[in-house]
């Protein structure tokens, strides 16, 4: 055999190992692309039902602040009409007892309903208790509010991932499936982040 048929020999040699090695590439790259796509759907998942969230708690935090808003002008309007009475029960010091009881009885009973509406821990549904709810549900807004740019950041990351993984098994890029590899790893931390808030994000 002369020397250059063993050259040629090597050569198909490792051109056969090479397409070997590409069709591995490209099978396991395929499987990577697979799971990234999962994630992407997990991800987009919780950026849904973070925004789902975010807009109900709203919701229901200004529906609160509304029946809030009436509680306090109907315990303006009993305190003012308490403060009437007694004023009409000085200013007619000579009023008949039976009268000056009427009165009485009515002062007592609008101060009652305003100090009601202030507290009503049996209903819940006092000021000082609606006040508190519209609270609680502000902090599921805002908590809403900041886990979705998590998901919205992860969700583009991991398509970008995906992008460069299917250029890298059309052109069996060992360098470009290791980009999209690192960025899939930073999407899955913010997907992470974005379920448990670990960290806040800087975005303010």
């Amino acid at each position: 055999m002369e020397a250059t048929e063993i050259a040629e020999t090597i050569h198909g040699g490792h051109e056969t190992h090479s397409a070997e090695g590409d069709a591995t590439f490209r099978n396991y790259a395929a499987m990577y692309l697979g799971v990234v796509a999962m994630l992407l759907a997990i991800a987009s998942l919780g950026g849904a039902n973070a925004t789902k969230m975010m807009l109900n708690a709203n919701i229901q935090a200004s529906d609160i602040y509304g029946y809030y808003q009436s509680k306090y002008i109907r315990q303006t309007v009993y305190r003012t009409t308490a403060e009437e009475l007694e004023a009409q029960l000085l200013a007619q010091p000579d009023m008949p007892a039976a009268a000056k009881a009427k009165f009485g009885e009515a002062i007592a009973r609008y101060r009652s309903r305003a100090e009601r509406y202030e507290s009503d821990p049996s209903t819940g549904e006092g000021r000082k208790e609606l006040l508190a709810k519209a609270k609680e549900w502000e902090a599921k807004r805002d908590r809403a509010a900041e886990r979705d740019p998590n998901f919205d950041f992860a969700a583009a990351l991991f398509q970008i991932a995906i992008v460069i993984g299917s250029v890298s098994i059309v052109a069996a890029s060992r360098s470009l499936i290791k980009l999209s590899g690192g960025l899939a790893v930073v999407a899955s931390l913010l997907m992470i982040n974005g379920y448990f808030l670990i960290v806040h994000l800087p975005l303010e």
